[in-house]
């Protein structure tokens, strides 16, 4: 039994977790807050829209939000909890994981992801840090990392490519877009300061990383109020490739042509770029990014 009353529990789990070697993460975390005193709500669903329709209805007499998955499910997560004072719990058992390994949480085991949420249950969730997204068709949220540039145009042509099935569609569609690897001409605005430049990425981090650890934004804070800004200027294909290994290691911002800029509120502008947040499709540009300080309470 838990020493602080038990809490009832929304657990929301990944469609997809049905398939592949963590099929099970769900059914064990629900069963081990069950065998901890707490009334645990077990979704599932053949999809995200349905999953958060039910997730939704389900918060209504909940004291929390548990989501087990990759990033997606975070995303999906932040957006129903966001400034709402719910606590969300996460426990990972997706591919990429950087929300979770930008929170300091077990990103690759999720037993040990379990046994970190069972003892944040019993303490007061942290405070953090989300970022608001604006855009034509409406509002999203996320909470750790959005492109809108060359990561994003392969993602974009990933998801509409019926084949090859798993990550070697990404691999293919990555050879596609550095073969037409060109510069983009971006419109931004940095808490009111506008300017044009040309780059081939653009990057706003609340968290450190994206794409399963691939530090982006190495000096980003979870809860400072600001969101950092990478901006990797025109490169050609052999440069692009040479700078590209050094992100996992954080080390290609002291390029030259790599910049970061701090921001609470941002506005990015570019023709035919969609961008993507936390993995997911969040719409074409113009977007516009606002940092909301303390919008997520986090159970780490």
């Amino acid at each position: 039994m838990t020493s602080t009353p038990p809490k009832r529990l929304v657990v929301a789990v990944n469609p997809a977790a049905s398939f592949g070697r963590r099929r099970g993460v769900g059914a064990d975390a629900a069963g081990r807050l069950r065998a901890a005193g707490h009334d645990v709500v077990e979704l599932e669903a053949p999809d995200y829209a349905m999953l958060r329709s039910r997730a939704r209805d389900a918060l209504a007499t909940a004291d929390a939000l548990i989501v087990v998955g990759g990033d997606g499910m975070v995303n999906l997560g932040v957006g129903l909890v966001a400034e709402t004072g719910m606590p969300l719990g996460i426990v990972p058992s997706g591919t990429g994981n950087d929300t979770a390994r930008s929170l300091g949480l077990p990103h690759d085991d999720p037993g040990a992801a379990i046994e970190r949420l069972l003892v944040a249950l019993q303490r007061e969730p942290r405070s953090i840090d989300a970022a608001r997204v604006s855009h034509a068709a409406g509002t999203r949220w996320y909470a750790c990392m959005l492109s809108a540039g060359f990561d994003a145009i392969v993602n974009e042509r990933a998801n509409r490519m019926s084949w090859p099935k798993g990550p070697r569609r990404y691999t293919i569609a990555l050879l596609v877009e550095l073969a037409r690897l060109r510069p983009i001409r971006y419109r931004l605005e940095l808490d009111g300061v506008a300017s044009e430049r040309a780059a081939v990425l653009v990057s706003v981090g609340n968290g450190v990383s994206l794409g399963g650890g691939m530090k982006a934004t190495p000096d980003a804070v979870l809860d400072d109020g600001l969101l950092d800004v990478l901006v990797v200027e025109p490169l050609s294909r052999s440069s692009f490739l040479r700078i590209f290994p050094r992100v996992f290691a954080g080390t290609h911002v002291t390029d030259r042509r790599v910049s970061i800029e701090r921001a609470r509120r941002i506005r990015i502008d570019a023709a035919d770029v969609v961008a993507y947040a936390d993995g997911e499709r969040i719409a074409p540009l113009p977007i516009e990014i606002e940092c909301v300080p303390g919008a997520l309470r986090v159970l780490v």
